[in-house]
């Protein structure tokens, strides 16, 4: 997995990880707790993606504008 994004994309899938893990581990936990595990293995994720530099969307070869 070769790097494929920049610093403004790692902060943007950390930010996104951040939120993902909040929303999923304590505002669905208690409520659905099979969509909170869906918000927190999406936020683990982004966390890889932020903390590898590589994006899966890049990866598959899609060209995205940032």
């Amino acid at each position: 997995m070769k790097r494929n994004i920049d610093t403004t994309g790692r902060v943007a899938r950390g930010g996104l990880a951040i939120v993902f893990l909040l929303i999923g581990g304590y505002l669905l936990a208690d409520a659905v707790p099979v969509l909170g595990t869906i918000f927190a293995i999406v936020g683990l994720f982004c966390a890889f993606e932020a903390w590898r530099a590589w994006c899966v969307v890049r990866a598959c070869g899609f060209k995205l504008p940032w």
